[in-house]
């Protein structure tokens, strides 16, 4: 193998960068030509591919985003648009691809390699956490981080004026940042899609803690069950009945996705930049580079996007346990 393409997919998520600054700098002290591909499966169908270099990637480790850009690409799902993808690749020569992003860009990943296949191995880049084979994802602890520091002050003017605040953060479909920020930040509640969210029992448990607490924080997962925070929060003013509480709703949104990576993402990042293209080399195809317990591993895409990772259950348990 002499040439590789490495591209971001899918959400941005802090750490691309530094991702993609291991594979261009792997790359090249393995002695391989290295090409970015601009705007993920998009600019590969339009042919937005140029070699990189050591200088190509300089000064971005501690930056968010992705200089290489991203885009949900509709016509690389058409069996047209990943024709156009390949040609474009071939015309470089080719021969091996990283693939930074999540459930999406894994699942396109693995078409891709089924119908062409360019051995191709993924980094899990996305703030979710909620790809299987690895402990934690890329931007995952940088999200939570953000969010916490949000909490924090929130958390201030909530005791200060006695109100009961609902927060929503991201996880649409999974709920590792809302347990994470719940522990972090000592919210009474914490609503996720992995459980269903029994608004009669929260009634019951404010009222019991209004004998001991004058405030409350409620961490709302984007995707809960029981609708998004604004929508619970109505529901529970009306069930509590209570004209003395103040209710507030902050939705966190997208600031979660930005900002400087911490150390841990960008240790993260780095190791499985390194290991996707120390894995092409060694033959390794279809598949995801990530860290379970402290060990790299490669997962083949089809788990990747085809096994559920659950919530660790004592998490949960620690955010009842610790809101009395």
């Amino acid at each position: 193998m002499k040439k590789i393409a490495v591209f971001t997919s899918g959400g941005d998520s802090p750490g691309m960068n530094a991702c993609l600054r291991a594979v261009v700098r792997t790359a090249i002290f393995r002695e391989l030509e290295v090409y970015g591909v601009y705007r993920g499966y998009e600019g590969m169908i339009d042919g937005d591919i140029k070699r990189m270099y050591t200088h190509s990637v300089s000064n971005i480790v501690q930056r968010g985003g992705t200089i290489l850009k991203s885009a949900r690409s509709k016509e690389f799902m058409t069996p047209a648009g990943r024709k156009k993808a390949y040609e474009n690749l071939a015309k470089h020569g080719i021969e091996g691809i990283v693939a930074i992003g999540g459930d999406g860009t894994f699942t396109g990943a693995k078409i891709f390699f089924e119908e062409y296949g360019i051995p191709t191995v993924g980094c899990p880049g996305t703030i979710d956490n909620d790809i299987y084979g690895t402990d934690y994802t890329i931007g995952f602890d940088t999200a939570v981080n953000t969010a916490l520091a949000a909490i924090d002050k929130i958390r201030d003017t909530a005791a200060s004026h006695d109100r009961i605040f609902f927060i929503e953060v991201m996880g649409r479909d999974a709920g590792f940042i809302g347990v994470e920020c719940g522990i972090g930040g000592g919210a009474e509640f914490v609503m996720v899609p992995e459980t269903k969210t029994d608004l009669d029992s929260v009634v019951k448990d404010l009222k019991n803690l209004r004998k001991t607490k004058t405030s409350s924080v409620i961490v709302v997962a984007e995707g809960d069950d029981a609708g998004s925070a604004d929508v619970i929060m109505e529901k529970v003013k009306t069930k509590l009945n209570d004209n003395t509480k103040e209710f507030k709703v902050t939705t966190l949104g997208h600031i979660q996705r930005g900002g400087n990576p911490t150390a841990r993402d960008r240790v993260l990042a780095s190791r499985c930049g390194m290991a996707a293209v120390d894995g092409l080399l060694a033959g390794k195809q279809n598949c995801m580079a990530g860290v379970t317990n402290q060990e790299v591993v490669y997962t083949p895409f089809q788990d990747c996007i085809g096994k559920e990772k659950p919530i660790i259950p004592d998490h949960l348990e620690l955010i009842k346990v610790l809101s009395i």
